[in-house]
């Protein structure tokens, strides 16, 4: 007997009837996903400028219904007529923000979405960020979490290598011929360097940021990965995560920052976790 026969059968049938077409469990089952996916859908288009194509579709569908109301047959008529048109240049427009949408629904872990950095990698991370920005070396480093990067990976040198304060260093230094590119990080393993990263598409952003601003952004819109970047002419940091860019934040933020992102304790409550143990 096959699956197709299993799920056929008289057995199964009757075992599917008992649980789910029950008044009370069916529509509890449907409700409980339905919202499950209202949910995951709100947050993963808080995270895009998709919010703006709801507004607007809310604004359309709204004139639309009053047009229906009052017998607006003009209204009507044009609604009618160009409401596909609308939907294609929407998602014309739209593009970028719905594949980051696709992107993240396409993640293995929906119901907890975190990355495996520890807190030692963080706190390594975060010192070598502190010293490039006082040395004014401009860099970019990226940590990669659930959405995978190969296509960024192959424009750079792969190292795979045990990630360390010092191999960053050594990798930004002027004279290094990676010096330009972008660092991956995942997990405690630095994986490539001298990477080419997406530049961003939005218009609103600041003149003065330059092309290492850009590309953390481009790449914060795109994939769900954490930028830091040190500006070479300020030694300001920067943080991109979310298809957002924090700007000139402090080793401290930063570092809290990173903790939030990756669900970790900060020192205060890492130091009540010890006392207790």
């Amino acid at each position: 007997m096959n699956l197709i026969d299993i799920f056929n059968s008289d057995f199964f049938n009757q075992f599917f009837d008992f649980w789910l077409v029950k008044d009370i469990i069916r529509p509890v089952l449907d409700v409980l996903l339905l919202a499950f996916l209202i949910y995951r859908g709100y947050l993963i288009l808080q995270q895009t400028r998709a919010v703006q194509l709801i507004k607007g579709v809310q604004l359309i569908a709204l004139f639309f219904v009053i047009a229906l109301i009052f017998r607006l047959n003009t209204l009507s008529w044009l609604f009618q007529n160009l409401f596909p048109g609308l939907l294609i240049g929407l998602a014309i427009i739209f593009q970028p923000e719905l594949r980051k949408i696709f992107t993240q629904i396409g993640q293995r872990n929906w119901f907890r979405a975190r990355g495996a950095f520890k807190r030692v990698h963080l706190e390594s991370i975060v010192n070598s960020v502190e010293v490039l920005s006082l040395k004014k070396i401009g860099s970019i480093i990226v940590l990669a979490r659930q959405v995978g990067l190969k296509n960024v990976i192959d424009t750079g040198t792969v190292l795979n290598a045990e990630l360390s304060s010092s191999l960053i260093l050594t990798i930004f230094t002027l004279n290094s011929p990676l010096h330009d590119g972008a660092l991956i990080i995942r997990e405690d393993r630095i994986i490539a360097a001298g990477c080419f990263l997406p530049l961003t598409e939005q218009q609103d952003i600041k003149k003065s940021f330059g092309a290492r601003h850009r590309a953390a952004l481009g790449l914060a819109e795109e994939t769900d990965a954490v930028v830091l970047v040190v500006s070479e002419e300020t030694g300001s940091i920067s943080l991109a995560y979310n298809a957002r860019l924090y700007y000139d934040i402090s080793q401290g933020q930063l570092l809290k920052s990173l903790f939030n992102i990756f669900e970790l304790k900060n020192d205060e409550e890492q130091r009540l976790e010890d006392l207790a143990e």
